[in-house]
This record gives structure tokens, sequence and C-alpha cells, in this order.
């Protein structure tokens, strides 16, 4: 992906598919168990599909049991914006990327060690780079 990240709507519209531009602009959900990361086994970094910043690693990826792709922790923090999503009538933590604001998920106190959190993102919002290309 180029450096320079779109500044409009449209510009954002004509680079993401319309599931992305739902989720990753507009805070969508995909449904669960139908993304094509959810179970994905395979070893590499998961990169946000707006901006190309590595955001986890498939040492950190986890199955749920939820339907989405889990992670305990980031490959760094800094990555990450946490934002209070007070939507649906629920209290929950957002997560978005910090270069480009797409909404990648949420996270919640109910992961494993070592960090005790679910970080459940939505496939469409990242793409997988397997790890002899990540290298």
């Amino acid at each position: 992906m180029a450096d320079e990240l779109p500044t409009t709507e449209e510009e954002w519209r004509e680079r993401l598919t319309p599931e992305q531009f739902a989720v990753t602009r507009r805070g969508g959900t995909e449904p669960a168990f139908t993304g094509e990361h959810w179970d994905n086994k395979e070893p590499g970094t998961y990169h946000c599909v707006g901006c190309d910043t590595p955001l986890f690693t498939s040492d950190a990826k986890y199955d749920s049991s939820t339907g989405w792709p889990s992670f305990f922790q980031p490959i760094d923090e800094e990555v990450l914006v946490l934002e209070t999503d007070r939507s649906y009538g629920m209290v929950r933590t957002e997560v978005r990327c910090r270069r480009c604001g797409a909404h990648l998920g949420h996270v919640f106190p109910d992961g494993p060690q070592p960090t005790g959190e679910r970080y459940c993102m939505n496939s469409v919002a990242m793409q997988h780079v397997p790890r002899e290309d990540a290298d």
C-alpha cells in the first residue's frame, strides 16, 4: 500500500471493497464464522487492510470459539487506539488502527494468559501476510 492514506470517504471507497468499507470506516461487524481469517492457522502477520500496519502475529492467535479471529495481544499496543463503544446498549472497548483509524473489532477481558485479553477482530479489517513473506 502507498504511504499516503486516503483523505476523503470517496478515496476510501475506491481503496476498499464494500464490505471492508462497511466494517473499517463505518464500524460494522462481519457475521461470525464467515470471515476468511477466523480459523486460519497459517503462520504470519495480520496487517490493517486500510494502511498495511502490522497488528497481530499468528503466535498470539487462538481459537476463542466465537467465529472471529482472536488474539491475546497485539504486536505493539502503540499501533492500536482503544475507545469506549456504547452502541447497541452495551459498553465495550473498540479497537482501531492508530495510523488510519480503521475499526478493527473489540477487546474483551476474557482471553487466555498471559494477558487475559481477547482481541476479537473482523477478518475483513485485516490481511494475512504469510511468515515467509513477512520476514
